[in-house]
């Protein structure tokens, strides 16, 4: 049987500290989720300014990327390159969520809305940075 790692309670919270922190130094109004590696959220943040709109794109974002093992920016790259049959999957199609990889294995998601993509996408990097795996 294989044994692969998996995220613990300490890191969830490793990573939403370092994710709101990031967000909070450039003023960025965002929400932040962490999900794990079968889709299920583990942790939401709402900055102050974020909207409800923003909680519910970061959770597509963060379960897509968990589900799907990739970014959303790479979902976003494909359907801008003209393959629009992607969109039938279901997943998030815009950047901010990255998978959480460890060891080769993804462990989990984070999905951030409310900035613009590529900062969104970063605050979610700081957090899964934070890891230091």
């Amino acid at each position: 049987m294989k044994t692969r790692p998996c995220m613990t309670r300490a890191d969830v919270k490793k990573i939403m500290e370092a994710a709101e922190a990031e967000a909070a130094k450039h003023k960025w109004a965002v929400a932040i989720t962490v999900f794990d590696d079968a889709g299920n959220l583990q942790a939401l943040a709402v900055l102050d300014g974020a909207t409800a709109g923003n909680v519910n794109i970061a959770q597509s974002k963060g379960r897509s990327a968990a589900l799907s093992r990739r970014s959303t920016k790479m979902w976003q790259e494909r359907i801008e390159a003209g393959q629009t049959h992607m969109l039938t999957l279901g997943y998030a199609t815009v950047q901010g969520g990255l998978p959480i990889m460890v060891l080769g294995e993804c462990v989990g998601g984070v999905g951030v809305s409310g900035a613009a993509a590529a900062e969104d996408e970063r605050v979610a990097q700081v957090g899964i940075d934070a890891l230091g795996t």
